[in-house]
């Protein structure tokens, strides 16, 4: 049966049924398990925070490409901007890394729907020392241009 309010003890099956823990050698392991995600989760904010700085400042450095001819800035005949464009290595990077940490989160939300305290508390911790270790001092280098409280 699926717990439905926060329980403390040894016995939780997290995210998938092959993973169950029944000792408390497996579920030290598993907390263990969620605290390292949750490090890593705040490991790959930040460098997804720096690809994006990384980013604007490869966008500065190039002059914006040459006005055309209004036939060539049709709809239909979208040419893919050049080097110093919207399209460049920074920017794929930041989209992967984007990617894969928004995939942690969900998991690690999903994890912590699992009601049990002990997980609830490793993923809790994880997140706030990833944060102490990876993302203080870089508040004055972002900005906050995005308005949703989920990113």
């Amino acid at each position: 049966m699926m717990h439905m309010t926060f329980y403390w003890g040894k016995k939780v099956t997290l995210l998938f049924d092959f993973w169950r823990t029944d000792s408390w050698t497996s579920y030290a392991v598993t907390l263990l398990a969620c605290f390292i995600f949750a490090l890593f989760y705040q490991y790959m904010e930040d460098r997804r925070q720096r690809f994006r700085i990384i980013s604007a400042n490869f966008r500065r450095n190039y002059p914006p490409p040459p006005p055309s001819s209004a036939a060539v800035n049709t709809p239909l005949l979208y040419t893919f901007p050049t080097v110093g464009g919207k399209w460049n290595s920074a920017r794929f990077a930041t989209a992967i890394v984007f990617g894969i940490n928004s995939a942690i989160g969900y998991m690690l939300m999903l994890a912590v729907m699992s009601f049990n305290g002990g997980v609830f508390v490793a993923i809790v911790l994880g997140l706030a020392i990833g944060y102490l270790l990876f993302r203080i001092g870089d508040e004055d280098d972002v900005s906050a241009d995005n308005p949703c409280a989920c990113a």
